[in-house]
């Protein structure tokens, strides 16, 4: 059997405030998630991204501590169009969240910005910008 990448977990110190800023992003996660050591939900597609309080991690992993001087993982939903991310970024900061990198047209075609999560992981905001046209 060949292994498939089938889930993404995120370590949160505070699962409601965690699960609130991704369910505005859209995510259907259950109302009563919120005082679950352990939530999962399973994505378009098929995958499933989970939460895991600290707590729970160091129920077994007991030395476990939340990495330092930045990070390894992002995750990035894909808008409907640039101004979508920009909407969802002011929306996102102005209800309290850390804005990391305000929208901006990257290089590789894509209007992108990046907010933090309550436990701090970016997650990236992003669409393709229109094509500009040729001069015939």
């Amino acid at each position: 059997m060949t292994p498939r990448l089938d889930l993404f977990g995120i370590i949160t110190d505070d699962m409601a405030a965690s699960l609130a800023f991704y369910r505005r992003l859209g995510l259907a996660v259950p109302a009563d998630a919120d005082r679950q050591p352990h939530v999962e939900i399973t994505l378009p597609g098929g995958g499933r991204l989970a939460w895991d309080t600290a707590d729970t991690v160091r129920a077994f992993l007991p030395d476990w501590t939340p990495p330092q001087g930045g990070h390894r993982l992002s995750l990035a939903f894909l808008c409907e169009g640039p101004t979508e991310v920009d909407t969802l970024w002011t929306e996102l900061t102005q209800a309290g969240y850390t804005g990391e990198k305000a929208p901006w047209d990257a290089f590789w075609g894509q209007r992108y910005a990046i907010v933090l999560d309550p436990d701090g992981n970016p997650v990236d905001l992003f669409a393709p910008l229109p094509q500009a046209e040729s001069p015939s």
